[in-house]
């Protein structure tokens, strides 16, 4: 999978444009599927890049919020660029954001103040105040649905009262208080941002599944990727992905972002209120990859795995190494050093367990000038990761087979794939160092004794001899990582 955006893209590109460009040599790298952004329309407008929504019926078709096309381009080049993209046989998974809204009109509503730390306290009484609660959408004119949004919609406001955020829980007739979230996070963690959606009222439930059944019809996906899991009522989550298996597609991928970065505790314990019915990105390992890049040689990479969910459910991670959340100057920054990428690819590229998923800026690099929390503006630039195609194209080639690890060194890891037969010179050793130059015996099977073995990233120059029980004496140069494959003779 790749991620084909980051936060920072520039309004001035056409993304859709881009995807149809870049479709051919995606697949030659071996990439089988792209998560694409939130293509809907933003209270930003032709800013937005799709988490604030307004209207979640507007691709790009309507005059809203000052804009009819998104940052990324217009309707139908999104419709175009998918066709192009699946025609050419990538999947397509949807960036989905049902947690809060933003941009609405003015209506009078009903609430009470609460303590930002734990949400389960009231610190005022009930009064009235205005919010941006009402979405009747002018723009598009009751098209594709006459649904109006307004507070009945919604279970919480936020407000900057004296320089900080003031959050408001909102009386209505669906519940008292925020509805019932799967852990104890802020005492309860159902509002994220802006208005936040009120799952309790049947008629938001019914509406958002006449909505993606609108959506797949009208841009045809293979899967979903829901935000914040975390902070929305997982029973709907349960309700509406059998709507959708039953009633749209019953072969549609789904991931979750559920973000919590020490144990996989959480993780695990979503999976379960949610039986499974979706995959979760591994955010422990993220921050593993993060932690490690920060320290070096201080790390103990023999614990990159521990508590994390690649280790634990592997058939339902995705794992990843930066994304548009972590990325410098974001809310939730935890950038892995450049010099550490092409080890944390490998991790996630060259082993059996899990879905990986690139990031756009490593693959192209990017700059871009951004502000930081301190309201301060910084120009960053996020340069490409030179190896990765070569470790794409070695995980669509080589990375086949039985796994054998050797998770047995403070500063020196690797795993061997042994290959398959249907995939000629299949087979790979990886080695991992955080510190000085490092060697280890492997075993990479039998089928290549007596062939000679070379580091495709050229770090060791020297050459590999498979002995008749499959073993092999490999290298890996100071904190970086070596693939060593056959050598094919010309």
């Amino acid at each position: 999978m790749m991620q084909f955006f980051e936060w920072y893209c520039s309004q001035d590109d056409c993304l859709w444009k881009e995807l149809k460009e870049e479709t051919n040599r995606l697949v030659e790298l071996g990439i089988t599927s792209l998560w694409l952004p939130p293509a809907y329309k933003g209270m930003k407008g032709i800013s937005s890049e799709g988490y604030d929504v307004y209207d979640l019926y507007d691709i790009g078709e309507f005059n809203q919020q000052g804009t009819v096309r998104t940052k990324y381009g217009t309707k139908q080049e999104y419709i175009d660029a998918v066709k192009t993209a699946r025609a050419a046989g990538l999947k397509i998974y949807v960036d989905i954001v049902l947690n809060h809204m933003g941009g609405g009109e003015r209506e009078v509503v009903r609430a009470r103040k609460v303590n930002p730390d734990n949400r389960n306290e009231f610190i005022s009484d009930v009064v009235d105040l205005e919010a941006h609660t009402k979405f009747s959408f002018p723009g598009r004119r009751g098209k594709y649905s006459q649904f109006q949004w307004d507070h009945t919609c919604f279970t919480g406001i936020d407000a900057i009262e004296e320089g900080h955020q003031q959050i408001y829980s909102i009386q209505n007739d669906f519940g008292e208080g925020w509805e019932d979230i799967f852990h104890d996070e802020k005492g309860n963690f159902d509002f994220l941002m802006l208005s936040d959606i009120e799952f309790r009222n049947p008629h938001v439930r019914y509406e958002l599944k006449k909505w993606i059944k609108w959506y797949y019809d009208t841009v045809q996906f293979d899967g979903l990727r829901l935000d914040a899991v975390k902070h929305i009522p997982h029973h709907f989550f349960n309700n509406w992905i059998d709507y959708i298996k039953r009633e749209i597609d019953p072969d549609l991928f789904f991931v979750g972002e559920c973000w919590f970065t020490e144990t996989n505790h959480e993780l695990l314990k979503y999976i379960e209120v949610t039986e499974g019915r979706m995959h979760l990105f591994d955010t422990v390992l993220h921050h593993k990859f993060h932690y490690a890049s920060r320290i070096g040689s201080d790390y103990d990479l023999t614990t990159i795995f521990n508590n994390t969910l690649i280790a634990a459910k592997p058939e339902l991670t995705v794992t990843f190494v930066e994304n548009h959340d972590t990325q410098p100057l974001q809310a939730l920054e935890a950038v892995v050093e450049h010099w550490f990428k092409p080890i944390a690819y490998a991790i996630i590229l060259l082993r059996q367990e899990g879905y990986p998923c690139i990031f756009h800026p490593d693959l192209y690099g990017t700059n871009y000038v951004g502000q930081g929390c301190d309201g301060n503006y910084y120009d960053i630039h996020l340069p490409k990761v030179d190896e990765l195609e070569k470790l794409l194209l070695l995980r669509k080639d080589y990375a086949y087979g039985t796994q054998r690890d050797y998770i047995d060194n403070y500063h020196c890891i690797g795993w061997t794939r042994e290959g398959i037969a249907e995939k000629k010179n299949s087979g790979i050793a990886v080695l991992i160092s955080n510190n000085g130059e490092q060697h280890k015996r492997m075993e990479i099977g039998k089928r290549h004794a007596g062939k000679v073995f070379v580091d495709c990233f050229e770090h060791h120059h020297g050459t590999v001899t498979i002995d008749e029980h499959g073993f092999g004496e490999f290298h890996v140069a100071p904190s970086s990582v070596s693939v060593w494959v056959e050598r094919i003779n010309n």
